[in-house]
């Protein structure tokens, strides 16, 4: 099933999509829910991000290439995470599918974006199992991870450098019907094919994700999980158009703005 968030005159309405039509629905897909009788064109709805997490969680490094790349730029070792590092986003980064990735007049040329496998939660947990561990998840969806590579280096928080406004597009909507494997991410800039890559070839998974975060954290619905990106990404500029693409579930996309241009 494939769960949308939609404007409906200003309201906030989820809404299940099939194939071109989009169904508002009473509830949503955390709690009872119901179709209404309206049937909407996709092409005519305003999709909104695909839920507000009560927390946004995010993976730390969480690919061997990209662990490399990165390494290679600061001039050390590479040093691959041993157990699953877990960090903290902000709400306030969300944009949806199709909105103004917005970069501060103030920030360097080095904006680059990060394409992610986001994790829905989809019940409240704790302790899971390996065995278990999946059944809490409601479905997927895609994200953008913008960062502000200069600022990286230079907040200890990265408070800017991932949290900037906008920073964090997300959606086009939220897919339950998806096997981790076989997944593939493709990343295009003003349409060139920049990588390619295996989905699920995470040094420590989705399960591994959830096993470690709720032997201390208690998971609600609606939470969710971004599990990293892989290999090196490439500047954005005022003008460019970013797409992220997960098979099996849809395809993100961002233009690029500088405020003042």
């Amino acid at each position: 099933m494939r769960w949308a968030r939609i404007d409906q005159n200003g309201t906030p309405s989820y809404a299940v999509i099939e194939g071109d039509t989009v169904i508002p629905v009473r509830g949503s897909p955390f709690e009872a829910w119901e179709r209404t009788g309206t049937r909407l064109k996709l092409d005519d709805v305003k999709l909104l991000v695909p839920v507000v997490p009560p927390t946004f969680y995010a993976a730390g490094m969480n690919y061997a290439e990209h662990v490399m790349e990165v390494a290679h730029k600061l001039g050390r070792a590479p040093d691959l995470p041993p157990n699953p590092d877990i960090g903290y986003r902000t709400n306030n980064a969300l944009i949806a599918h199709g909105e103004n990735i917005v970069i501060p007049a103030d920030a360097t040329e080095l904006v680059q974006y990060e394409a992610e496998l986001v994790v829905v939660i989809g019940q409240k947990c704790k302790n899971l199992t390996r065995e278990n561990a999946l059944s809490a998840v409601l479905g997927y969806t895609i994200g953008n991870d913008v960062s502000e590579r200069t600022w990286q280096k230079s907040d200890r928080t990265l408070w800017r450098a991932k949290n900037t406004d906008t920073f964090k597009p997300m959606g086009p909507w939220i897919e339950t019907d998806v096997t981790l494997e076989g997944l593939a991410t493709t990343v295009r800039l003003n349409g060139q094919t920049m990588i390619t890559f295996d989905t699920n070839k995470m040094i420590h998974g989705v399960v591994d994700y959830l096993v470690a975060m709720t032997t201390c954290l208690t998971l609600y619905p609606g939470d969710m999980m971004w599990m990293g990106t892989e290999g090196a990404t490439a500047n954005m500029k005022h003008g460019d158009t970013v797409e992220i693409e997960i098979s099996g579930i849809g395809t993100l996309r961002n233009p690029v703005i500088r405020e003042g241009m």
